[in-house]
């Protein structure tokens, strides 16, 4: 598989010089700029010694310290060679990647779901609007920033026989979550069962 992954690095390099790769987790990874990514893309489905025909997948990744907040990540699985590769471009809130739909028609609801959760923009897609969130929503759930309550919420109001969009209520306190050992138990809870434990004799 190594030597594979080599010979698959290195015509990616000899056809893409300007692309960056390294291996990883048996995956070829690539970074290559957002204007290059149809291209590269359509080299990838097409190049006899690649044949990646299957998109799999299409993520977003926010990285709000970063000038280009977020990646765009692409995971091609060639069925004939049995490989899998992984390619990244960098962009913004302004700025569009150019849309995949051309050369793999699934990116279509893929790339829609990128928009409706991180707001990545997406040039020359046929339908770009929100996919998951609802008619009007305000924001993007998976934006670091994006706040851990929402902005709204939404319900049926039997009086007025719609959907009625209302500010987040919390109907309790926040309260403190951790995840330690269930088995060892938490040190507030510990504490207070031996201090009960003091007046409550033990069976």
């Amino acid at each position: 598989m190594a030597t594979t992954l080599e010979a698959l690095e290195n015509r990616v390099k000899d056809k893409w010089p300007a692309a960056e790769t390294s291996v990883a987790v048996g995956e070829l990874n690539v970074k290559i700029a957002a204007a290059e990514i149809v291209p590269f893309l359509t080299f990838l489905r097409d190049d006899g010694e690649c044949r990646f025909k299957l998109l799999i997948d299409l993520a977003g990744v926010d990285y709000p310290n970063r000038t280009h907040r977020f990646d765009v990540v692409y995971h091609l699985l060639s069925i004939e060679k049995n490989q899998r590769i992984r390619v990244k471009v960098e962009t913004d809130e302004d700025r569009a990647v150019p849309s995949a739909t051309p050369v793999y028609p699934t990116a279509n609801w893929f790339e829609r779901e990128a928009f409706d959760m991180y707001g990545i923009l997406f040039s020359g897609h046929p339908d770009l609007r929100r996919i998951l969130t609802d008619y009007g929503f305000e924001g993007f759930p998976l934006r670091k920033d994006f706040p851990l309550t929402g902005y709204v919420e939404v319900r049926w109001d039997d009086e007025q026989k719609r959907v009625i969009y209302e500010p987040v209520k919390l109907v309790q306190e926040w309260r403190d979550f951790d995840f330690l050992s269930p088995w060892e138990g938490v040190s507030y809870i510990r504490a207070w069962q031996e201090e009960k434990g003091k007046d409550t004799p033990r069976r």
